[in-house]
């Protein structure tokens, strides 16, 4: 123990990240993209594995290789890579070699999937029918000189994507026998999800397309299902318009399409679960619908932005393995598709955020916890015996003394429960007061859980304790409390999370009252925000990545016109006095707490100007601020920013809560 050292902010740079295992349907081996920062701490590298029985070797020797996929012989892998600002497939085969590319696509290639038979790659593409802000950005690359850019859509930018550039995504099947591409789908839409039907015949996709009761598409928050013959390009649609639905697959005998989904039944908030629709058409049917639970990864981290895996159907085409997120932990459950029956297959304190299953359908999955930021396991399903197959940090891990968060569950003034973590500081000294750090997460239609935040352990090894919640509005604990929020940003919430600091205090002895900060990120940096505006019990406060102010909000956010109407119940116009109410920035001048803003130049989810908002009339009122700008950062900085920006994010972050906080 003596040997070992506390954490740092620099840690980062010497991170691995396990990605998207795929297996071999030949002989069972195991691709996986393993992702680490670069040496100039510039950008990040990824290459794929291979891990063959007890071997395994770098299997692509490119700088951002990703999305590996076997083909259905298992003779070949397919894989993204990237060069320059463009992704295009590239190809290997599974005995090593020399990868060549396969396509060439103008816009490069965001996603593919390989047909059935092999012969075909089916490619995700953005592409342009002369729309004129395309052509005035070409235009200027070549001449030089700056165009004006006319907006008519209201869904004109996107987090991480910036300013819309007249680009549609669609659908092209590559034969590869002779390297031609054919459109399959085009039209003033956007393809989201995509599958092939099991004889390849067919393509089903989701998309939100212009109708009657939806003259503006942009203005939709449900999409649709569509199938489309390979040959004829007849389309067919399958839904009707009171669906939100993410991933879709069709069954192994191609007789029915298998949709994650949910009908907006309580907005944003509402439950994913398992629908299932003939693929020729007809009434859908939800499956579980009692069921209480997420089906779809919903836990928050800060070691990676984005997690889930498609549904997998069973050999015998009878079962579908989904993900679900309860209790703090991502779980693999096995669903009955005639509705007989479930089984959470894989579980435990953990957050498992990808998974594959072998030809004998074993699971191979991905999966952090607390105290490591992810490795692949796998998991025989006659035995129930685990294995570990990487140990992609263990270098780092055993350098370091990390904190175990310690799991609690308290009762609110209104007899709800509500579960919690505590990390005690690095180094922690029985019968000592320690400061304390109250973390909250965004969403807030997410959750905290069973994994690895390196931000929690860097506050543990600066000496504070750390605890975190799940208060009402977050995923995890069932419909009713994830819909609690809507419409109470304020209310109900910030009751949870004080009366969770009530708990810790009267609970953990070893926490001094008079020494606590808090922090949190999107809604998390909300409520910060509102938490500095209405008590004083706070020494310290961070709020990053924030909302201040609905009322601007509204027009400046890339959700801003439909978030706030979901979440606040309102828009500037009619309900002014309403979204005020429930904006933070309303309340400053309560604001005692010293508080510092962090916020990336480029979060179009929440702009900078929500940052800016406080921070001036802070200073205006002499209050004690510092506002931080992070150049060319997203909204998820934290999470795959720059990773220099990282690094100082984390440091800024210490050193607020050292500055005001005595330890």
């Amino acid at each position: 123990m003596n040997d070992k050292r506390i954490i740092t902010t620099e840690d980062l740079h010497r991170m691995q990240w396990v990605n998207d295992p795929v297996v071999s349907p030949k002989n069972g081996a195991v691709a996986y993209v393993l992702k680490k920062v670069s040496p100039e701490h510039d950008g990040y590298q990824s290459h794929i594995q291979l891990i063959d029985g007890d071997r395994e070797v770098s299997f692509t020797a490119g700088e951002q290789d990703s999305a590996p996929a076997w083909s259905p012989d298992g003779s070949q892998l397919a894989f993204l890579r990237k060069k320059g600002d463009q992704r295009q497939v590239w190809i290997i085969p599974a005995h090593g070699g020399e990868a060549h590319a396969i396509t060439d696509m103008k816009h490069g290639v965001n996603a593919f999937k390989w047909s059935p038979d092999g012969t075909s790659l089916l490619l995700h593409t953005g592409t342009t029918d002369g729309n004129e802000n395309e052509d005035k950005g070409e235009k200027s690359e070549q001449s030089k000189l700056p165009e004006e850019l006319i907006i008519k859509r209201i869904k004109y930018k996107a987090d991480g994507g910036g300013i819309w550039k007249g680009r549609r995504n669609h659908l092209f099947i590559l034969d590869l026998s002779i390297k031609e591409s054919i459109q399959l789908t085009q039209g003033n839409y956007d393809v989201a999800s995509f599958a092939w039907s099991p004889d390849g015949q067919e393509i089903a996709y989701t998309t939100e397309k212009s109708s009657e009761q939806y003259p503006d598409p942009d203005m939709r928050l449900t999409n649709d299902l569509f199938t489309v013959d390979r040959n004829n390009k007849t389309t067919k649609q399958l839904t009707d318009g009171t669906l939100s639905i993410g991933f879709i697959t069709y069954t192994p005998d191609g007789q029915s399409i298998l949709l994650l989904a949910n009908d907006l039944s309580h907005g944003f908030a509402t439950l994913t679960r398992i629908y299932m629709i003939p693929a020729n058409g007809g009434n859908y049917r939800v499956l579980y619908d009692g069921l209480d639970v997420q089906l779809e990864h919903s836990c928050v981290s800060d070691m990676r932005s984005g997690a889930g895996t498609p549904p997998l159907f069973s050999k015998d085409g009878k079962s579908v393995y989904v993900q679900l997120s309860q209790n703090g932990g991502v779980h693999i459950g096995r669903f009955a598709l005639d509705g007989s029956g479930h089984q959470v297959v894989v579980s435990g304190d953990r957050e498992i955020y990808q998974f594959a299953l072998t030809a004998d359908e074993n699971l191979i999955f991905a999966a952090a916890d607390p105290l490591q930021p992810g490795d692949l396991f796998t998991y025989n399903r006659s035995s129930g015996e685990e294995t570990r197959l990487t140990r992609c940090n263990q270098e780092l891990l055993s350098e370091l003394i990390l904190s175990e968060p310690e799991v609690f569950t308290f009762e609110t003034s209104d007899g709800w429960p509500i579960q919690g973590w505590i990390m005690k500081p690095v180094g922690f000294e029985q019968d000592s007061k320690v400061p304390a750090i109250l973390e909250i997460h965004g969403g807030p239609q997410a959750m905290y859980g069973f994994t690895f935040m390196q931000e929690f352990q860097l506050l543990a090894a600066a000496g504070y304790a750390v605890f975190y919640t799940n208060p009402r509005g977050g995923h995890g604990y069932g419909q009713v409390h994830v819909n609690t929020v809507r419409g109470d940003y304020g209310g109900r919430d910030y009751q949870d999370l004080m009366e969770a600091v009530d708990y810790v205090l009267n609970t953990y002895s070893y926490i001094d009252e008079t020494r606590l900060g808090v922090t949190g990120g999107s809604y998390g940096g909300f409520m910060t925000n509102w938490i500095v505006g209405h008590t004083n019990r706070f020494k310290a406060a961070v709020t990053q990545r924030s909302i201040s102010n609905w009322v601007s909000f509204y027009g400046i956010s890339d959700i801003g016109y439909y978030f706030t109407e979901d979440q606040i119940w309102g828009n500037p116009w009619d309900d002014t006095q309403k979204l005020w109410k429930h904006s933070p920035l309303a309340y400053v001048k309560n604001v005692q707490t010293p508080l510092l803003i962090l916020h990336g130049e480029q979060d179009l989810r929440c702009p900078i100007e929500q940052g800016e908002q406080l921070f001036v009339a802070l200073k205006r009122l002499d209050k004690k601020t510092e506002l931080i700008r992070f150049p060319g950062a997203d909204h998820n900085l934290s999470r795959s920013g720059h990773p220099h920006l990282r690094v100082r994010r984390l440091a800024h972050i210490v050193r607020w809560f050292e500055e005001h906080i005595e330890r």
